[in-house]
């Protein structure tokens, strides 16, 4: 299960993205004459394999990727390890972000890369309290101390500029990913993924999860993306991988518990118990009546644009914010369309 926030929490945001901008300057990145032929494709991950992948892991052992023509290699993350620079260098064909905001952030620092699809349709950081001292929406934040992550601080500012609220209105705590300031007392929530049942289990069954979501921000996670010229250059082959991925989701979404079996399989550090605790609000972060009607991976470039608009009012962007247009394209989503199974979230 992922245990980090996506948006700046290494020295991607740093070196690791100047580095890639000054690479990309007169690069092309499309599937080499070799790697076409024999239909291999690497995609990089953000973070380590984990539930928010098992859709991907489906399609491997599922045989999806093989009947696609697809040759396919998972190159996970982790936290010295970096997302953009295999892509732009040709390592890997496409990546994966943890959130929409880091590949904003990447293109307003000049690499050119867009979103392809979105494997989750909000991301899942939340905000967690206990029973006895509840938040259970924005009226609730105000006087409280929130635990958040330092590279995490901005999403506070923009729940604040969200809601017409103000710095002195909440009291920030600098934290880690544990959950004991909150267990201590020592703050009134804190933040982090809602998937990572197993850490918070430490608060108690009766503890509130709010996303911020239901707080008024929106964003996508688990975000696919290539760069511009691979998919100028090479669209079929990243719709081809899409579709096959969109048709593990949706094995998984009909056999869940099947599902958390094959991947704790290929994947034995991860808990099988914890998983199959998690995998039904996996799937309801997966799926919704979007899917429902366009097919899994969908996103909606308004919300692009809101979410974006956001960002820079609350000063991510001091250079100068990347417009909507230069950050996705719905032309894989397009091309895999017939692939995408349309979905909704399973019944509770």
């Amino acid at each position: 299960m992922n245990n980090h926030y996506n948006v700046n929490r290494r020295s991607f945001m740093k070196s690791g993205l100047a580095a890639a901008a000054a690479a990309s300057a007169g690069m092309q990145l499309v599937l080499t004459p070799g790697a076409k032929a024999a239909g291999k494709v690497v995609i990089q991950y953000d973070w380590l394999m984990s539930n928010g992948q098992i859709g991907d892991i489906a399609a491997v052992v599922n045989g999806y990727f093989k009947d696609a023509g697809l040759d396919v290699e998972f190159s996970p993350g982790g936290p010295n390890a970096s997302t953009v620079p295999p892509v732009i260098s040709g390592a890997a064909q496409l990546g994966q972000f943890s959130e929409t905001p880091q590949l904003f952030a990447a293109r307003a620092s000049g690499v050119p890369v867009k979103i392809i699809a979105c494997g989750f349709r909000t991301g899942p950081y939340a905000f967690t309290s206990k029973a006895a001292n509840p938040i259970r929406g924005i009226a609730d934040f105000k006087g409280k101390k929130i635990g958040i992550q330092p590279t995490a601080r901005f999403v506070i500012d923009e729940i604040l500029a969200k809601n017409g609220m103000g710095p002195s209105d909440v009291t920030v705590v600098n934290v880690g990913f544990d959950k004991g300031p909150l267990v201590r007392g020592d703050v009134d929530a804190i933040g982090g993924w809602i998937t990572n049942t197993q850490a918070l289990s430490v608060v108690g069954d009766d503890r509130i999860d709010l996303l911020v979501r239901d707080l008024g921000l929106n964003s996508y996670a688990d975000v696919y993306f290539a760069t511009d010229a691979a998919i100028e250059k090479d669209p079929d082959t990243l719709a081809k991988f899409i579709g096959a991925v969109a048709k593990g989701w949706g094995w998984v979404h009909a056999n869940p518990q099947d599902a958390v079996k094959k991947m704790v399989a290929a994947y034995p550090e991860m808990d099988l118990g914890w998983e199959e605790k998690t995998i039904n609000l996996v799937l309801k972060l997966s799926f919704d009546a979007a899917t429902a009607k366009d097919g899994w991976g969908t996103f909606d470039p308004a919300s692009i644009e809101e979410q974006l608009a956001l960002l820079d009012k609350v000063g991510q962007y001091p250079n100068g914010r990347p417009a909507t247009a230069d950050v996705h394209t719905t032309k894989i989503l397009e091309l895999s369309a017939t692939e995408r199974p349309k979905l909704d979230a399973p019944a509770a």
